[in-house]
């Protein structure tokens, strides 16, 4: 067996424990978790529902700015096509899995590789730190269980510094380091202020809207709580659990990892049942947007011949494709 093989049997065999961790813990709670899922009506779900739906058209509409600001312009219905179908490649173990199927639909499209895999990669990054930007007033639930006069130097220190790689210039500077250090050529131009700015406010309003299903669905256990306590612990500490489980790299989406940090933080405000209560629903309805959302970019993909079978390119190897490098707007 090859090293890459065996890692990639690790990592499937570490996300599968992970996975069995979580559900022998939530079987162990289920009558009480149970019982906190049932106050939940069917109004609040749907409205956590319609919720968890908006981060990922922010996330599109931001990865959708950097391409752009790269020199490829994509209407919103091919943007969709090539991100929302890739995105289905972080259920797998690994972390490459979005960027090569993103890359090979975006061939289809006369996008370069170089420049695909740089947006994911920028787009994965800006998310991370706009994550831990809305995050870090959470910090203290997590590091003292809600103590904020021993943890406030925290969020004081990682704010300029979470700033600074929004920073261009660092940035640019970044992206010509890796692609130097793999041997690849530098690309035609450089991302700017403008973009930079634009995308990161794209992923703050999806970690928001994040965090506001989460507040729903808590709010709907029936549960006791404090409204800006609520607040912070799902709102903040959604965008910190989730941002953290990003560099989870060996896990699929996190698993695990976002819902645990997420209950360490949500169980002193409401309850542990609740706050499991609120870990489920929301991986599941997660999961749901993303897969809803994989199927209308499959559903278009296919019909313009983002994704060909081999047959077909055999067939007609010279296949049109869609129009790019038109207007920006959608």
């Amino acid at each position: 067996m090859t090293r890459a093989r065996l890692f990639t049997v690790l990592r499937i065999v570490l996300a599968l424990l992970v996975v069995t961790a979580v559900s022998i813990a939530v079987a162990r709670n289920w009558a009480e978790v149970s019982t906190d899922i049932r106050n939940i009506d069917g109004s609040t779900f749907a409205l956590a529902a319609l919720l968890v739906c908006l981060p990922p058209i922010f996330t599109l509409l931001g990865w959708r700015v950097l391409l752009a600001d790269l020199g490829t312009n994509l209407h919103v219905a091919p943007a969709g096509g090539v991100f929302f179908v890739g995105q289905l490649g972080k259920y797998l173990p690994g972390a490459v899995w979005s960027i090569v199927v993103q890359a090979e639909m975006g061939m289809r499209l006369q996008i370069p590789r170089r420049r695909s895999a740089v947006v994911a990669f920028v787009t994965v990054a800006l998310a991370a730190i706009a994550g831990l930007l809305v995050g870090m007033p959470a910090v203290p639930l997590l590091l003292t269980r809600g103590d904020s006069a021993t943890t406030g130097w925290v969020v004081l220190l990682m704010v300029p510094l979470l700033c600074l790689v929004l920073w261009p210039k660092l940035l640019n500077w970044l992206v010509a380091t890796v692609l130097r250090v793999l041997r690849r050529e530098p690309l035609e131009r450089e991302l700017s202020g403008r973009a930079v700015l634009g995308a990161s406010g794209l992923f703050v309003a999806a970690w928001i809207c994040s965090g506001l299903h989460a507040f729903v669905l808590a709010r709907g256990t029936g549960v006791d709580y404090d409204t800006p306590a609520l607040a912070l612990a799902t709102i903040s500490g959604f965008a910190l659990a989730s941002s953290l489980a990003m560099f989870s790299v060996i896990l699929p989406a996190g698993v695990g990892v976002r819902e645990g940090l997420l209950v360490l933080m949500l169980a002193p405000v409401t309850s542990t049942s609740a706050a499991t209560a609120v870990v489920v629903l929301s991986r599941f309805l997660t999961v749901m947007a993303d897969v809803l959302f994989a199927l209308l970019g499959w559903l278009y993909a296919r019909s313009h011949h983002l994704i060909t079978t081999r047959e077909e390119r055999e067939q007609d190897p010279q296949q049109d494709t869609v129009v790019v490098d038109g207007p920006t707007g959608g």
